[in-house]
């Protein structure tokens, strides 16, 4: 008997009636479907309708997105106000990299890894993370003149849109020329409205954004990799003197980084130089 139901096509048959089964049971189970009240309730209409559960019966609540035209200005200037808001959040993650400190310190912060020879730690995420809560740190004291200025009065209904982009440009723009005092912020301001064929500016005032952006952006792509340069130059000296002593001793095929980099990963943490590095790029932003 046991011979007789191990044969494999006894246990094909077996599990392709027990798949009918589970598939022809929940058919059965359904409940009658009841016909909609109301004129298609008839026997004619009765095929292809299905029942509307009653309120509070835990289903998931319908949801219904219609288009329709306005029917005054104030639907109109909704529609606006809305289109509006969903282009500055496209735009969110371009405004937070280029026009903050994000920029700066996000690229300091890769090169203090590469300075150590470090590989995977920290992740680029963590180095991301860290580069935006500093942000939030740094841009405080500016995006809460944004809130109070623009976003606030906008939502009680004071101001009208133009307004608010006017007093959220100003906290801003004021950030990013405090950010570019020096001769080469003035320079990379010069530049691009040369190419821009715009005249040389008087004030602050007479600089377009969008030539202050560019220009923003390249002063701290500068200021960046200046630092950078700062970082790197005792982690060298030390790989210079490790590769120094291993070809001394002959060890010509011993990586000098397997070597060099718990040396410099112990002056890293000997000068606590987390707590140093961000507290000079805190301060580099007063």
């Amino acid at each position: 008997m046991s011979k007789f139901l191990c044969r494999p096509w006894f246990s094909q048959k077996w599990l392709f009636l027990l798949f009918l089964i589970l598939c022809a049971f929940p058919l059965s189970a359904q409940p009658e479907v009841q016909p909609l009240p109301g004129p298609l309730s008839g026997s004619s209409a009765s095929q292809g309708t299905a029942g509307i559960p009653a309120p509070g019966g835990g289903m998931i609540p319908f949801i219904d997105l219609t288009v329709r035209n306005p029917e005054n200005s104030q639907e109109v200037a909704f529609s606006l106000q809305l289109l509006l808001l969903l282009t500055i959040l496209s735009l969110a993650p371009s405004i937070i990299i280029l026009m903050t400190s994000f920029l700066r310190i996000s690229i300091v912060l890769d090169f203090i890894k590469r300075a150590l020879s470090l590989q995977q730690v920290p992740p680029n995420q963590v180095i991301m993370g860290i580069s935006l809560f500093l942000t939030f740190f740094i841009m405080w004291p500016t995006f809460d003149l944004v809130y109070q200025n623009s976003f606030r009065p906008l939502s009680q209904g004071a101001i009208n849109v133009e307004q608010a982009y006017r007093e959220a440009e100003g906290p801003m723009r004021l950030f990013m020329f405090r950010q570019m005092q020096g001769t080469s912020g003035r320079d990379n301001i010069l530049l691009f409205m040369a190419m821009r064929g715009l005249d040389r500016p008087v004030s602050p005032a007479d600089v377009p954004t969008y030539v202050l952006i560019p220009a923003f952006i390249l002063s701290e792509l500068t200021k960046a990799f200046w630092i950078g340069i700062y970082l790197f130059i005792p982690f060298i000296v030390i790989d210079m003197v490790v590769a120094s002593a291993l070809m001394s001793m002959g060890m010509i095929m011993l990586p000098p980084v397997m070597i060099s980099m718990p040396f410099k990963l112990i002056l890293f943490v000997m000068v606590d130089g987390w707590r140093l590095l961000t507290d000079q790029l805190v301060r580099s932003f007063n």
